[in-house]
């Protein structure tokens, strides 16, 4: 599936307040869906890409032979999801940012529907 496609399935997911599609080597993003006035998903990718950045640092440091499957942060009202994509072929540095409606969210279904729209991405 392509990009379009790929958010607009993630914004289907029941919650789902935006979503995009990050590179954190730029730390740019490749596509965002939803959002709104109190969400601005192109800041929030930005940021996110140093949130991502900073675990692989810790992680190294550590000298952990591991890969961060999803990076998950909690508010009281939100739930913000980071995806890193290793099935994306062509490149390596890739992350879904999915904002979820905590009160209408099931995370464990949510990550599922990630893990899934992932494997078929096509960039």
């Amino acid at each position: 599936m392509n990009i379009d496609t790929a958010l607009k399935e993630a914004m289907s997911i029941t919650g789902a307040v935006g979503v995009a599609l990050v590179d954190y080597d730029s730390g740019m993003s490749l596509g965002t869906s939803g959002g709104g006035e109190w969400l601005d998903l192109e800041i929030a990718a930005a940021g996110n890409t140093e949130v991502v950045r900073s675990k692989m640092r810790v992680m190294a440091a550590l000298a952990l032979n591991d890969q961060i499957e999803d990076i998950l942060i909690t508010l009281h009202r939100q739930y913000h999801m980071i995806r890193l994509l290793d099935s994306v072929k062509s490149r390596s540095s890739l992350f879904l940012y999915l904002v979820l409606d905590r009160e209408r969210a099931n995370l464990a279904l949510a990550r599922h529907y990630l893990k899934r729209i992932e494997t078929e991405l096509q960039v």
